[in-house]
């Protein structure tokens, strides 16, 4: 399913490519872990994770 949602994303001709960012991030109150997960061009994903 990934690649579907990637790959529409993608655009000949267009100067940034774009990528599908997912963390695992852990809830203070319960403990549980869940996923945050965003499409982004491919220079923010570094800023994503650093969060």
């Amino acid at each position: 399913m990934a690649k579907k949602v990637v790959a529409t994303l993608k655009k000949e001709g267009a100067g940034n490519e774009y990528v599908k960012a997912i963390k695992v991030v852990k809830s203070a109150k319960t403990g549980a872990y869940s996923f945050k997960e965003e499409i982004l061009p491919a220079d923010k994903a570094k800023d994503f994770f650093a969060k």
